[in-house]
This record gives structure tokens, sequence and C-alpha cells, in this order.
């Protein structure tokens, strides 16, 4: 039984919650007409990648026409920060290498300020996927561990440097496994008194090594199967971690994730799935607008979970994903426990903001 957050929540420091989205410079040039700044308090570029152990632009042509476009909201919104996201899935392969030692780190540090300060951005968030594991191929070692709290260390002291320097606030804030496993490969509460804000990435925990059919960004755990596996068990495991509630971030998730059921018509939370991988079941204006109710598909909520899905009974074919109601929930839940806000992922797989919209009504103040 897990205790009330309320006995571990801090009052936040303001009235407005943060609400965190990432944009993906990787897609080329970013069509930021269709960004609102005024539903965010911050934007996540992604990604900056990691090139002979320095934080490094890999298309330069293109971020630096993103950054200057993006910079342009502030006008709409004077309060809103952009920050450089460095890793991601794909691009975390180097980070142990790039922070092994003190000189590496402090080289990497430097680099990484570099750019903001050339750019003139409002600082750095780190998502590395994940320290001492090999996630999509990284270089790992155990080392990784302690290292990742330093590395904190090294760019919260660049960024106050950078501060002075300016007289401009740089945030520095992290995206972090959203389960339990996470912290057994770092110090999050060391590296938390570094660090502004800590989103927990609670989604994709739909996983097909575990061949049964199962939500991929739910608050709760469901009652029709066993999982360790929920936003709602994140969240207590990082305060008992020591990361403090008011900078915990909840994630949401802007798309969905397809996993294919086996023998059965009517679909059964925890039932076997076919041993595929997870396929990316669209974004959420697709979902929205084309599946829902249609073609076959029904909608439905797991309400202990706060999770809905779609279930094809003919195509056997079960759609996991973030929806109004489950975002609104999810809200409810930051709002009651004294949180942060929340982060999404991403932009642009809800073009038509039904989930910001959403996100905006109800964390607004």
């Amino acid at each position: 039984m897990l205790l009330p957050l309320s006995m571990y929540a801090q009052s936040p420091k303001h009235k407005k919650h943060v609400i965190i989205g990432y944009v993906g410079g990787y897609h080329g040039l970013y069509d930021t007409t269709m960004v609102d700044p005024k539903k965010l308090t911050h934007i996540n570029y992604a990604f900056v990648v990691i090139k002979n152990n320095r934080a490094y632009l890999e298309h330069l042509k293109t971020d630096t026409v993103n950054f200057h476009n993006l910079l342009k909201l502030k006008k709409t919104n004077p309060e809103l920060k952009v920050l450089i996201s460095i890793g991601g899935w794909g691009g975390s392969r180097f980070f142990s290498d790039a922070v092994l030692t003190d000189t590496a780190r402090e080289a990497f540090a430097a680099s990484a300020v570099a750019i903001v300060r050339k750019y003139k951005l409002d600082g750095i968030d780190i998502d590395w996927e994940y320290p001492d594991d090999i996630g999509a191929g990284n270089i790992y070692r155990p080392e990784d561990k302690h290292n990742y709290t330093l590395l904190f260390r090294s760019l919260r002291h660049d960024l106050d440097t950078l501060e002075k320097e300016t007289g401009h606030k740089q945030s520095l804030t992290t995206a972090v496994g959203g389960f339990t496993r996470f912290l057994k490969l770092t110090e999050m509460g060391d590296a938390a008194k570094y660090l502004d804000y800590v989103s927990l990435m609670t989604y994709d925990y739909a996983q097909d090594s575990l061949h049964i059919v199962l939500h991929h960004t739910n608050l709760y755990a469901s009652n029709y199967y066993h999982t360790q596996c929920s936003a709602d068990q994140a969240v207590h495991d990082f305060i008992s971690a020591g990361v403090p509630a008011n900078k915990l971030v909840v994630g949401v998730a802007f798309y969905g994730h397809t996993l294919a059921a086996v023998d059965t018509a009517k679909m059964i939370l925890g039932a076997r799935s076919a041993p595929v991988r997870v396929r990316t079941g669209g974004d959420y204006t697709f979902i929205k607008d084309s599946l829902f109710n249609q073609k076959g598909y029904k909608y439905y909520r797991d309400k202990a979970a706060a999770a809905a899905y779609l279930y094809n009974a003919q195509l056997k074919q079960f759609i996991t994903f973030d929806d109004e109601w489950s975002v609104k929930n999810k809200c409810r839940y930051v709002n009651k426990n004294g949180l942060a806000g929340v982060m999404f992922w991403e932009y642009a797989t809800d073009k038509k903001e039904y989930l910001l919209k959403e996100i905006d009504r109800d964390l607004r103040y």
C-alpha cells in the first residue's frame, strides 16, 4: 500500500505549473507556427547529440533556423524557456565516455553551455537513456551511476557562470526513466540538488518482451494484470529516493502504441500478445479523428489505471494512448500532490492540440 503523496508533497514556489513540450528538431525545419507559446512554459529542443565527447549540433543549418524561430515565440510569451535537450533514446550511446573523467566531464559541460550561450537559449535538458544500461546500443559502465550526478554538478556550475555573465536565468532539467529500475542506475536524490525539474517518462510501458496486452502510459496500476510500471509508482519511488515533489514532472504521451492480441475476440487486458515488436500506434490527432469508434475500433477506459485504449476485435489489435480523459486525471494528480507539472512527447504528434488544450485548461493556474 503506497502512502498518500500529501505526506511528501512540498508547496510549489509558483502558482503556475510547468508545461514542458518536446519539439523534434530532427524533423528538419520545424513549423513553429503550430506551436502555441501561451500554453507552454518550456520547450525542449530534441536533440543535440554527442560527438567526440562534446555536445554537437548534428543538423546545424536547420537547428540554427529552428532556434531563431522558437525564440521569436517569446514575443507572445516572454516567460517561455527554450532549452536544448541532449541525448534521447537513439542519442545516448556516448554519454558514458563523455562524462567518464573530471576532464572529460568539464569539457562536455563547457561544449553544451557554449551552444546555449551562442544561441541565447535558456538552459539544458539531459535525456540519458540510460546510465549503466545498454539502451539502444550504449557504451555503459558501473561508473555511470555517480558520473550522472557529477554531470549535473558540472553543468550547473557552468550555467551559473553564464547566469552571472548575462543576468539571464539558466535552467537545468532531465528526462528520466519512469520506472523503479532507473533509481538503481542513478543517485537521483543527489542529482536532483542540481536540477530545476525531473521529468518522468511515464510512457512506453507497453513492452513486447512481456508478451501481454498492457497500457503504455497508465497513471495507476491496472487491476487486469500485474505491473510495477505506472506514473503513480514512479512518483512515489522518486520521492522516496530523495527527489522533492515540487521538482517532479509527470509525462504525457501524444502518441499511441499498437499491440496484437492472441486468441481472443474480446479485449482482455493482460491477455497474451503476439511476439512482435510494439509498433507506434499513430499520433493522437490521427487516433482521435480517424479511429475513435470507427473502422472496427471501440473505445474503452480502464478506470482503475486511468488509461484509455481502443480495441479492434476483428483485427485483434489493441492501441494504448493518452486521451483528454486520462490527461485530465494526470493533471488532477499533479495538482493534488504538489508536483511541478507535466511534460509531453512530442508537439508534432498532436497537431490539433487536443491534449495540450486539456493540459492548459487543467494546469493554467
